[in-house]
């Protein structure tokens, strides 16, 4: 599930967009009228990202809960509003296709009017990636936190993850505040998520959680009373 996550989120907000959205109104409204399905087919894979991302809250959840139950249940929160925001700006990403398909729109305005509007979202999209990644940033940071303190997955994918994490953060606030200067970290800031979040999956396919040092937290955990002072750390 996190395979699928990873990949669909990359083809649909990376590669989809490089191939279609040309450098203007004009020439993305004529891409997604000619490759129409392949545009369909990026909303699609990107409400599957959605979707996973609340499995993928769950499970999670359950790994790290014995860790620090506080600390994992604000990851799941971060998770889900992250989600939240990323799923209502895909609402605005069908516009086009209701703008440039055969509708009433379609004579309702000039082309070059409607190309704009058309182009509109795509722009947006950019806003609605910049806010809902400042919450996965927390949500990559809290992770970090969770993998380096566990020990039953290594400490050096802990790294990678805090690494990532704070590349969305400065990324996202960079592209709010500055967006010049944010469009000159891409390629490269983008890179800690290909080794953080990377790193994770495979080894969660490969090897998966050690096994023996997770009872050894479950244990723990279910030997601690629970109390309303119980410390964060």
């Amino acid at each position: 599930m996190y395979l699928i996550n990873i990949v669909g989120g990359a083809f649909a907000i990376s590669i989809v967009p490089a191939l279609l959205f040309g450098s203007g109104p004009a020439a993305m409204a004529h891409n997604i009228q000619t490759h129409e399905l392949l545009y369909r087919s990026g909303l699609v894979a990107h409400v599957v990202v959605t979707v996973t991302n609340i499995f993928l809250a769950v499970i999670f959840y359950e790994i790290f809960k014995v860790v620090n139950r506080r600390l994992a249940l604000l990851d799941v929160f971060f998770i889900l509003v992250a989600t939240a925001i990323e799923a209502a700006g895909l609402v605005n990403q069908f516009a086009p296709l209701a703008l440039l398909g055969s509708g009433p729109y379609a004579t309702a305005l000039p082309a070059g009017q409607l190309q704009a509007l058309a182009y509109l979202p795509s722009a947006l999209a950019s806003v609605d990636y910049n806010i809902h990644t400042v919450f996965f940033g927390f949500d990559i940071l809290l992770m970090a936190y969770l993998v380096l303190k566990s020990q039953f997955i290594p400490r050096a994918i802990a790294v990678l993850l805090a690494i990532d994490g704070l590349a969305y953060l400065v990324y996202s606030f960079a592209a709010m505040l500055a967006p010049g200067f944010a469009s000159q970290l891409v390629p490269w800031i983008q890179l800690p998520a290909l080794f953080g979040e990377g790193s994770l999956c495979l080894w969660l396919l490969v090897k998966g959680v050690n096994v023996e040092r997770w009872k050894t937290w479950a244990s723990a955990a279910t030997r601690m009373p629970s109390t309303p002072m119980e410390t964060l750390g």
